[in-house]
C-alpha cells in the first residue's frame, strides 16, 4: 500500500525541482531554476535538492496568471495536474514522494524546458474542468483526448505512452494468439467494460467479475482460460507480480493504440511545439526508454 500525503488544502501544489539533466532516476546537486516573477517566493519556495522530481507541499494557489508560453520562455514554474492516486502513472511511493510514469516524464520534460513544475493533485472527475478554469496549464494523466467534446477545447502533445487492448493467460498458453482464436473459451470480464464488450464479439463464454484482480485469479485458477484489458495495466501487474504464472499473449495491433500526452486549453499550440519537442528529444537519448523499463518492465514511449 503507498502512503499518501495528508494535505490540508483540497488543492495542494507539489513543486518539483527539475534539474537540466535528462535522466530523471539520476540524482543531481544543481541549484533549483529562478522562480518566475509572476510566483513569489512564499507561494513557491525552492525545492530540495537531489533526484529530478523531490517534492515538497505548498499552499493552493488561485488561477495561472500569464500564459504558459510566457512561463516556459522565462523559465519559470509551470502548473500541472495529476491524481496522485493512479499507479504506476502518478502516484506517492512508500516514503511519500509523488511520483508515475507521467510524473516523472513531465519532470523530465520540463527539465529539458528549463523550468520548474507545480502539480496540483485533483480528482480525475474535477481535472479537466480544472484545467479549462485556468487552475493549471497542464494535466498529466494518461489521457488519450479521444472524445470529440474534450477534443474541441484541449490540445494534447506528442504522446509519451501508447497503450491498447491485450490478452493475459497462464504461462504457456498458445492458443489465444488472436482475439479471433477465443471463441468458447471462458474469458473472466467485466460485463459493461468495452473490453468485455470484445470479449463477447469474439464469442467467448463471459465468467463474470468485478475487476481486473478478480479476473487474473480466475485465470490463475484455471476457472477461466483468459482476460482482456489494457496493455499498460497488465504490465504494472508483471512488473509487481513476476511470478504469477500469467503472461500477455495478444495485443492490439499498432494503428489501434491509443497515445496519452500532455493536455493544454486551447490556444497553446507554440506551448504544445515546444513540449513536443521535449518529448521527441526524450524519445531519442533513452529517458522514455528507461521510465518505461523503470515502471512497466518494457518501453511504453512507442506505438
Amino acid at each position: 500500500m503507498f502512503q499518501k500525503f495528508t494535505l490540508t488544502a483540497a488543492a495542494a501544489l507539489v513543486l518539483a525541482a527539475c534539474n537540466g539533466q535528462n535522466n530523471t532516476a539520476q540524482s543531481s546537486n544543481a541549484p533549483a531554476a529562478s522562480t518566475p516573477a509572476a510566483a513569489s517566493s512564499a507561494n513557491v519556495p525552492v525545492a530540495a535538492q537531489g533526484s529530478a522530481c523531490d517534492t515538497v507541499v505548498v499552499p493552493a494557489t488561485s488561477n495561472v496568471s500569464g500564459s504558459l508560453i510566457e512561463r516556459i520562455n522565462n523559465k519559470g514554474v509551470i502548473t500541472v495536474g495529476t491524481e496522485g492516486t493512479y499507479a504506476p502513472f502518478t502516484y506517492h511511493d512508500a516514503s511519500g514522494k509523488l511520483t508515475g510514469y507521467d510524473v516523472e516524464v513531465t519532470c523530465a520534460v520540463a527539465a529539458k524546458l528549463g523550468v520548474k513544475v507545480a502539480f496540483n493533485e485533483t480528482n480525475w472527475d474535477s481535472m479537466l474542468a480544472g484545467l479549462k478554469g485556468g487552475r493549471f496549464d497542464l494535466v498529466a494523466n494518461q489521457v488519450a483526448l479521444t472524445s470529440p467534446e474534450r477534443q474541441a477545447t484541449f490540445d494534447k502533445s506528442e504522446p509519451y505512452s501508447w497503450s491498447g487492448a491485450a490478452m493475459m493467460a497462464r504461462a504457456g498458453e498458445t492458443r489465444f494468439n488472436a482475439l479471433a482464436n477465443i471463441k468458447g473459451f471462458k474469458a473472466a470480464q467485466t460485463l459493461s467494460s468495452n473490453y468485455g464488450e470484445e470479449a463477447k464479439k469474439a464469442e467467448a463464454e463471459i465468467v463474470p467479475v468485478d475487476g481486473m484482480a478478480q479476473a487474473l485469479t480466475l485465470v490463475q485458477q484455471q476457472r477461466a482460460d483468459l482476460t482482456l484489458n489494457d496493455s499498460l495495466s497488465f504490465l504494472d501487474y508483471l512488473k509487481k507480480n513476476p511470478n504469477s504464472g500469467l503472461q500477455i499473449v495478444w495485443t492490439a495491433g499498432a494503428e489501434d493504440k491509443k497515445g496519452a500526452g500532455l493536455v493544454a486549453n486551447k490556444g497553446n499550440d507554440e506551448a504544445l511545439a515546444k513540449i513536443s519537442t521535449a518529448i521527441k528529444e526524450l524519445q531519442a537519448d533513452g529517458t522514455l526508454k528507461k521510465l518505461g523499463e523503470e515502471f512497466f518492465g518494457k518501453d511504453v514511449s512507442v506505438q
